[in-house]
């Protein structure tokens, strides 16, 4: 209830600044204006009747205690319901601890208001299996919610997955302190909730928290649609590191709609691969017709990034948006070892705060040309911010290398207050300023 009175009043707030823009969405294009389909104004909520025959997991022997780890009894259940011909497993009141779960075609996830699924701290409990991590496939440890070719896969309900991440948390930062260049990889650390080769995915209104790595990664799913959703991981006293709450990887047709999104990393995060000859691995991909609208951000790296493994991400809008303290608004990373395209990319209707309104650096971190002698382009174009009011410490926070190209990016109706106003137009080929208002200055 909490969360969504915030929303409604973020709505109204975004409405009544920016004017009546769902007149104007009605008929939506992409930013390289090819048609917005109809699936993406469809906003439904999947009913616990649609999913087939509901397993009470309490029914079938498992207990409502929150100290006994019942991985292999839950996953009894899930297993008998897709024995059956599928179903919907059903989480009640309660807290169920649990490790790694393996949902099968026709079986879902629904969590009662109450309920909560909490992942084991113990890592031995997630095994190490064929997966994906930071633009690679590899082998790794099996996420708390597992969905592998599960088309038409539901998480649903008003209840919460709880990754209780703090010992692996503190596992990372204590081997950090040993080697401040350790990788995310060397801390064995389980994400909360990983979708791979499912379509017509829907995640809506639960709680993901405390994530150990990465709360929420699709990759190569098609169709997903993840609505009013709470996604949190902590800044403070302990930082949750990577904890980046949606991570896109090599997706097509994504809708998020009405989420608070408030963790110690990105918050949406655009991925696809990395490496020098990233494009051309068939595990990589681009991603495609992505639309962020009506939510909030709290604390995060930033709202929405591209990278830091991304090769090609396309026709993506972020719109109608609160921010309050993140660090930047959008991110372009761009990583020298790694051939990237980021185009046709909108931020519109935004009001709040953030460190920084647009970051565009080289992101130089663990990366590897493996042998090859000339340095992959990176390319950033047709970028679009507008309607825009926002308070932030940097506005224009842009610096690129001769293996950087930036080029057709628009601002036009921000209403920014800066302590660093400054801008150089000169980075940006075809740079177009419309009403662009800095501290009260018109910048031309």
């Amino acid at each position: 209830m909490k969360k969504t009175y915030f929303l409604i009043l973020s709505a109204l707030s975004l409405a009544l600044y920016f004017g009546n823009f769902a007149q104007a969405q009605s008929n939506d294009t992409w930013p390289d204006g090819s048609p917005m389909s109809d699936w993406f104004r469809d906003y439904s909520k999947v009913g616990l009747e649609d999913l087939g025959k509901a397993y009470r997991i309490t029914d079938f022997g498992v207990k409502n205690d929150s100290t006994l780890l019942q991985t292999q009894q839950i996953q009894r259940v899930i297993d008998e319901a897709a024995a059956k011909g599928g179903g919907v497993i059903l989480v009640p009141r309660g807290t169920f601890l649990s490790g790694a779960l393996f949902f099968k075609p026709k079986t879902h996830l629904h969590l009662e208001e109450g309920a909560v699924l909490k992942g084991s701290d113990e890592i031995a409990n997630y095994p190490l299996i064929p997966s994906r991590m930071e633009g690679q496939n590899l082998d790794y440890y099996a996420a708390l919610v597992n969905a592998y070719g599960v088309d038409g896969f539901t998480i649903s309900g008003q209840g919460t997955i709880d990754g209780n991440g703090l010992k692996f948390w503190e596992a990372f930062w204590k081997r950090r302190e040993e080697d401040p260049n350790c990788t995310n990889l060397e801390v064995s650390r389980p994400r909360l909730v990983f979708i791979w080769k499912s379509n017509n995915v829907q995640l809506q209104d639960v709680s993901l928290i405390n994530a150990g790595f990465w709360s929420s990664h699709y990759y190569q799913c098609e169709n997903v649609k993840i609505l009013d959703l709470t996604i949190t991981s902590p800044h403070a006293p302990v930082k949750a590191p990577s904890t980046d709450a949606i991570d896109l990887d090599v997706v097509n047709n994504v809708l998020i709609k009405g989420c608070y999104l408030s963790v110690n990393d990105d918050a949406i995060a655009l991925k696809g691969g990395k490496g020098p000859w990233a494009d051309q691995d068939p595990n990589n991909g681009a991603n495609t017709n992505i639309l962020i609208e009506d939510s909030e951000f709290g604390f995060c790296h930033a709202a929405m990034t591209c990278g830091s493994e991304a090769i090609h991400n396309k026709n993506v809008i972020l719109r109608n948006i609160k921010v309050q303290d993140a660090r930047r608004l959008l991110w372009l990373k761009m990583r020298p070892d790694t051939p990237q395209l980021y185009e046709h990319i909108s931020v519109e209707n935004i009001i709040g705060q953030a460190y920084s309104m647009i970051y565009v650096k080289p992101w130089t971190q663990f990366f590897d040309l493996k042998g090859r002698k000339d340095v992959p382009i990176s390319e950033s174009q047709f970028i679009t911010m507008k309607n825009i009011e926002l308070d932030c410490e940097i506005f224009f926070d842009v610096a690129i290398t001769e293996h950087d190209r930036l080029r057709d990016f628009s601002f036009e109706n921000l209403t920014i207050r800066a302590s660093n106003a400054k801008i150089d137009q000169g980075i940006v080929k075809n740079f177009t300023l419309r009403n662009v208002r800095v501290n009260d200055k018109l910048v031309e």
